[in-house]
C-alpha cells in the first residue's frame, strides 16, 4: 500500500563464541632469605632439652661394657652421685657445638637446596651430607670439650680433668696438649656429622613430604607430620651413626692423640665382640627424637616470626 514504508527485518546478532577467560597467571612464590643464624638459634635452644640425654649417652659409650644399668641406670646413678646439675655438666660446651656446627649445617643445608634446580631424595642427601661435614669442622673442639665434661664426674678423682666451662676447657687443652688439640677425632667426627646430617635433614624432608602426602595433612605446618617424620629420621640417623659415634667418643674422650681408629675399633671388638656398635643406641635415639623436633620446630617458627615482621601473609 502506498505510504507505507517496508519493513526490514533485523539479522539476530551473531553468537559469540565461547572463548574461555584466561585465568590470571599465578604470581610465582617469593623467595625469602632468612638470616642464616636462625638453624643455630634453634639448635642452642633445643640443646637445652636434650644435653642431658646426650650426656647419659656418653657415659654409656664410655663405660666398660661390663657396667649394668642401661639408660634408666646410668641416670639414676648420675643423680644420685651427682645432684641433677650433674646431668646438665658440659652444657657450655654442648651450646658452643650448637652455635658453631648447628648453625653451619644448617645454613649450608638450606642454601644448597635453594640451588637445586631439582631436589631429588639423592641431591638432598649429598647437600645434606656435605653440610654436616663442613660444620663438623669449626664445631669439633666444642665436641671434644663437650665429651669431656660431660665424662668427667665418672672418672676416677686423679684422672678428672675438672674444666670449668668451655673457655677453660680449650686454655687447658691448648696448654696441655699443644695447638692442634682441636683435630682429635676430627675425622670421624666429620664423617659422623656429614652421615648423622644426611640421615636427619634429608630423610626428615622425604618423611615429612610423604606423610603430608598420605595424611593429607599440611606438611609444612602440621605438628603431628613433623613428630612423625622426626622421630623416623631419628630412628635412622641413630642407626647409621651409631659406630662411627662410639669411636668417636672414645677417640676424643680418652684424649690420646696416638690411638687411631682402626686401634679403637680392634680394641673394643676384641673386648666385647660386635655389642660395642649398640653402645648408648637408646639414650641416642631418645636424644634425637626431641632434638629434632625441637630443632625443627623452633626453626620454623623463627620463620614464621620473620615473615610476619616483613608483613607477609602466613598460610
Amino acid at each position: 500500500m502506498a505510504g507505507i514504508p517496508p519493513t526490514h527485518s533485523t539479522p539476530p546478532p551473531a553468537p559469540t563464541p565461547n572463548i574461555p577467560l584466561a585465568r590470571p597467571t599465578p604470581k610465582p612464590k617469593t623467595q625469602i632469605q632468612y638470616p642464616l643464624w636462625f638453624g643455630g638459634s634453634a639448635s642452642c635452644m633445643a640443646v637445652a632439652i636434650s644435653h642431658p640425654l646426650d650426656l647419659i649417652k656418653v657415659r654409656l659409650q664410655m663405660e666398660a661394657a661390663e657396667r649394668k644399668g642401661g639408660t634408666l641406670g646410668t641416670a639414676i646413678r648420675i643423680i644420685r652421685h651427682e645432684g641433677a646439675r650433674g646431668l646438665y655438666a658440659g652444657f657450655s660446651a654442648g651450646f658452643m657445638r650448637q652455635l658453631t656446627y648447628g648453625t653451619i649445617r644448617l645454613a649450608s643445608y638450606e642454601k644448597l637446596k635453594e640451588r637445586l634446580s631439582s631436589p631429588t631424595p639423592t641431591a638432598l642427601t649429598l647437600s645434606a651430607a656435605v653440610s654436616g661435614f663442613i660444620g663438623a669442622i669449626p664445631g669439633n673442639a666444642s665436641d671434644i670439650a663437650n665429651i669431656r665434661m660431660q665424662n668427667d664426674a665418672s672418672l676416677p678423682p686423679a684422672q678428672r680433668r675438672n674444666y670449668r666451662h668451655i673457655l677453660h676447657a680449650w686454655s687447658v687443652m691448648y696448654k696441655t696438649e699443644g695447638p692442634l688439640f682441636f683435630t682429635q677425632g676430627m675425622l670421624p667426627n666429620c664423617i659422623r656429622c656429614g652421615l648423622m646430617t644426611a640421615c636427619q635433614l634429608a630423610s626428615y624432608d622425604y618423611f615429612k613430604n610423604l606423610f603430608g602426602r598420605v595424611s593429607g595433612l599440611q606438611a609444612e605446618t602440621s605438628s603431628v607430620v613433623h613428630l612423625g617424620s622426626s622421630v623416623m629420621a631419628a630412628f635412622v640417623a641413630t642407626s647409621v651413626c651409631s659406630p662411627i659415634d662410639v669411636v668417636k667418643t672414645q677417640l676424643m674422650g680418652l684424649g690420646s692423640g696416638k690411638r687411631s681408629v682402626v686401634r679403637v675399633v680392634g680394641e673394643m671388638t676384641r673386648a666385647e665382640g660386635v655389642r660395642w656398635v649398640f653402645r648408648g643406641w637408646v639414650p641416642s635415639f631418645v636424644r634425637l627424637g626431641p632434638q629434632t623436633v625441637a630443632t625443627l620446630v623452633l626453626l620454623e617458627q623463627h620463620k614464621k616470626v620473620y615473615r610476619g615482621l616483613l608483613g607477609m601473609q602466613d598460610i
